[in-house]
């Protein structure tokens, strides 16, 4: 089987498509020779493989698909319109199957996701994306540099690609987590005022990976379980290595999500208790307080015959008096576990 890969690169000043274009013969050598025009007679050619990339594409790149594949215009659509759902869809002698490859921006704390549609025939992939993704380039690299393990088929390229994509998932996963466990940390030992803000950041993060993840683990499992003309059926245990990956991904993503809410339930609890002994405290000071105040209050008014008034220890009885009574009111109140 012969491996001949053409890669086209057109640069501009302002975002012209980087485009590759790999053929598989049995030398395998590779060659820039092959032109454009020539993919429909390539792929009628069932001893190669036809690798298309078409970053940030045009309309003549569109029209390409179009002459060139055959493709149904609805999945062309799907293909160039962003934040489309994860999807996998069965088309004319081809399948259409769009991903997600994700990067996280360390600095900025967030995570940016890149639409990757692939078209896929019995030798032929095509991918189509905006902006460069590092899981396509690594996966050209490795095709070239190590044919013999991709086996002689688009199946084993469509594995390769996903498993790098996914691949990529659990790094930017890890970070998160790193994150949940500093902010369960600093709930619990030293709270800031910021760690609201992060638990809150931190579940939106959990919670565009999950769509994603969610969602293309159901396009795995439509994959491994459909007959799908495209690959061989021993592929399937290939596959289904992804599937388990982004299953595991989800698993995890889960459990912190649910340990990042009772973080803040336990926060939300913390505060809750600490706002209840604040009351507490304020409360039996003003009953002690107000016991004190009544008899100051008594021994104040104007009367003019009250007897203590012309007594000469008045005043340090009153004062003795409400010792008296915030000591005993203290001393119930410590007994009733309240103190």
């Amino acid at each position: 089987m012969a491996r001949l890969i053409r890669n086209t690169r057109q640069r501009a000043v302002s975002r012209a498509p980087a485009r590759h274009l790999v053929v598989c013969q049995h030398d395998g050598r590779f060659d820039s020779t092959v032109e454009v025009a020539a993919i429909s007679d390539l792929i009628q050619q069932k001893d190669q493989i036809v690798w298309v990339d078409l970053q940030n594409p045009r309309a003549e790149d569109l029209a390409l698909l179009s002459d060139e594949f055959g493709f149904h215009p609805l999945a062309i659509e799907d293909a160039t319109h962003p934040h489309e759902r994860p999807k996998i869809d069965a088309y004319n002698g081809y399948y259409f199957l769009l991903f997600y490859a994700l990067r996280y921006d360390a600095a900025q704390k967030r995570i940016s996701s890149q639409q990757v549609s692939l078209f896929i025939g019995a030798n032929y992939l095509v991918c189509i994306h905006q902006d460069p993704i590092a899981a396509i380039d690594e996966t050209i690299r490795r095709w070239q540099r190590y044919e013999h393990d991709f086996g002689e088929d688009v199946a084993e390229l469509l594995y390769h690609l996903l498993d790098t994509i996914v691949d990529e998932y659990f790094p930017i996963l890890d970070a998160l987590i790193e994150r949940v466990e500093d902010v369960e940390a600093q709930i619990f030992d030293h709270f800031r005022p910021e760690s609201l803000q992060e638990i809150f950041a931190l579940k939106r993060e959990l919670l565009l990976m999950r769509k994603i993840v969610a969602s293309e683990r159901d396009v795995l499992n439509v994959l491994i379980r459909r007959e799908a003309p495209v690959y061989p059926r021993d592929m399937v245990a290939y596959f289904q290595d992804v599937y388990d990956h982004l299953i595991r991904i989800t698993d995890s993503i889960d459990t912190y999500r649910d340990l990042l809410s009772s973080a803040l339930d336990a926060f939300l609890s913390l505060q809750s208790n600490q706002l209840n002994e604040v009351v507490k405290t304020l409360t039996i000071a003003s009953i002690i307080l107000m016991s004190a105040a009544l008899i100051a209050g008594v021994y104040g008014m104007n009367f003019e015959f009250m007897p203590e008034l012309s007594w000469p220890w008045g005043y340090p009885f009153a004062l003795g008096l409400m010792a008296a009574i915030s000591l005993l009111l203290i001393a119930i109140f410590k007994r009733r576990g309240w103190l």
